[in-house]
């Protein structure tokens, strides 16, 4: 993957081209930036821009005195005339030999080791088919279930070790690790090696949050903050990979909030599931009664953690344009059955109800990422949100 087909960010690319050309590289750079702005893929084509350009630091036809080789000035590439090279085409396989990725893996059976290598194959294929997934849609790509992933002490070690060999061919070593969140204390392990790398070795880091990093690596990383995407960006993207057409791409645009991945999942409608749980959820607390209530838990209590985290998420996004619509008016482009329960939510919750439902959502995303026990969890959700609403009912069907 070039620079050039990451969509927007053209700053942050210019930005990291300047950092290689003039040799003010960081050993340790951390990317953050929220789902579906391309801080994967970002850090992923640096990387590759990386590994690509040849190890030419030392010429050895040019000798002083005593027969030392001098150093040369490399050739400084810019990030398209890389295409050309071969290292680059093994880097856009994700098969360089000083290409190395580190990420959330779960354990295939009993008493194997949890290591990202496990998995490399898999990653090839999500990355190369779905760079602006999250860590939900990975967790689904390798069939976890209702497991959670981490980044294991044993796949420290393995970079630990990994990362000890000299470079192959390229002038640098590097490493992508994504979602640093889910490191543990094991994390503590890597400390050292992020602190003082052997010679050319550097770490691109790529994380949605940096409040839940271990603060001792991040502060031995150099910071880059990713933007969300603007809406023209989205639209063209839209246009362009998704070829849709422009009338369609920009209403889709103008409601995933600076977010591709929601754009494509628009496009999808792969989240009709979600919204009929959300309204059998809140007639449950509305109309059933705890009896109505009990029996949803029991059914989402099911889902696995990771699909229960993105379920809350997806409630939360129409939410926000419940509030949306509420506050600029009904004329927002949204897709119809999304409009037409985000104007029925309006009936029953104003902009400070709706506001405290979020609140609520967002805490209950942090608890389960924590293990929080699902039927409590949702239960006493269901019990806050009667009364966020203040027993204002309405059945939300569709039509």
């Amino acid at each position: 993957m070039l620079l050039s087909e990451v969509i927007g960010q053209e700053k942050l690319k210019q930005q990291l081209v300047d950092m290689v050309q003039h040799q003010r590289l960081s050993h340790a750079i951390l990317f953050v930036g929220p789902e579906g702005a391309g801080a994967l893929p970002l850090a992923i084509a640096f990387a590759q821009y990386i590994v690509s350009i040849p190890n030419s630091n030392v010429d050895a036809s040019g000798a002083d005195m005593f027969g030392a080789p001098e150093p040369t000035v490399p050739k400084v590439y810019s990030p398209d005339e890389i295409a050309d090279l071969p290292a680059y085409h093994r880097a856009s396989q994700l098969m360089h030999p000083d290409l190395h990725f580190s990420f959330p893996s779960i354990t295939e059976k009993p008493g194997a080791k949890n290591l990202s290598s496990n998995f490399i194959e898999e990653w090839r294929e999500f990355i190369n088919g779905y760079p602006y997934g999250n860590v939900f849609d990975w967790l689904q790509s390798i069939k976890a279930e209702n497991k959670q992933g981490n980044i294991s002490a044993d796949e420290c070690q393995e970079i630990i070790k990994k990362l000890s060999f000299k470079s192959f061919e390229s002038a640098y070593k590097v490493l992508v690790m994504w979602m640093p969140e889910y490191l543990g204390k094991e994390g503590n392990k890597l400390l050292k090696l992020i602190e003082e790398p052997p010679d050319n070795t550097i770490f691109l880091l790529v994380a949605n949050s940096e409040e839940q990093i271990l603060p001792t690596i991040l502060s031995r990383c150099q910071y880059i903050k990713v933007p969300r995407l603007t809406t023209s960006e989205i639209e063209q993207a839209l246009i362009q990979k998704a070829h849709l057409d422009p009338e369609k791409a920009a209403q889709i645009a103008a409601i995933s909030d600076g977010n591709y991945r929601e754009a494509l999942h628009l496009i999808q409608h792969s989240d009709a599931d979600f919204l009929t749980q959300i309204r059998e959820w809140l007639n449950a607390i509305l109309k059933g009664g705890p009896l109505a209530q009990l029996k949803w838990v029991e059914e989402v209590s099911k889902m696995g953690r990771e699909p229960q985290k993105q379920f809350l998420k997806y409630f939360n996004h129409l939410l926000e344009q419940s509030i949306r619509i509420k506050v600029l008016g009904n004329d927002l482009p949204l897709d119809p059955a999304l409009k037409d329960f985000a104007l029925r939510i309006n009936k029953i919750a104003g902009v400070g109800q709706l506001e405290a439902i979020v609140e609520e959502l967002d805490k209950a995303v942090y608890h389960i990422e924590r293990n929080a026990n699902p039927k409590m969890l949702f239960m006493a959700l269901g019990i806050k949100f009667y009364h966020i609403i203040q027993n204002k009912t309405l059945i939300l069907t569709e039509g």
